[in-house]
């Protein structure tokens, strides 16, 4: 059974992720197991070389994580993360695409595709999520 009723019930609630909302990430769809997420990049977001820093990545990431884990089984919190950068993002905006890969009794993996402006793929996320049983 999904924890939100509605995208509208899912923004609010996670309003309260302040670090990701005040860098702008937002929740742009939400399905059973599965979201997108997505981001402006700005001048903000660089690194010195001019690139979006990988940290922005991660934290795009790891935001659709919390959304598709939590839209499951609330509250659901990480266990284990890892995520392998595969090119510089182009484009001024980045887009996470998150699936459930297992949903057990207490722990779940997730998949997070990350993807730049061009539609290419530029870094994946892989999150488990223990449930906390209530």
């Amino acid at each position: 059974m999904a924890t939100f009723q509605s995208l509208d019930e899912a923004r609010e609630y996670f309003k309260n992720d302040r670090f990701a909302t005040n860098n702008g990430m937002q929740i742009d769809e939400l399905g059973e197991g599965t979201c997108v997420c997505s981001m402006d990049v700005t001048e903000g977001h660089k690194n010195a070389h001019g690139g979006i820093m990988g940290g922005v990545m991660f934290t795009l990431a790891d935001f659709a994580f919390a959304v598709a884990s939590n839209h499951v089984y609330q509250p659901t919190v990480a266990l284990q993360v890892s995520i392998n950068f595969f090119s510089v993002p182009k484009g001024d905006r980045l887009i996470a695409k998150a699936a459930c890969k297992k949903d057990g009794r207490t722990t779940c993996i997730y998949d997070i595709d990350v993807l730049d402006s061009t539609g290419r793929t530029v870094a994946q996320f892989i999150g488990t999520g223990y449930k906390h049983l209530k």
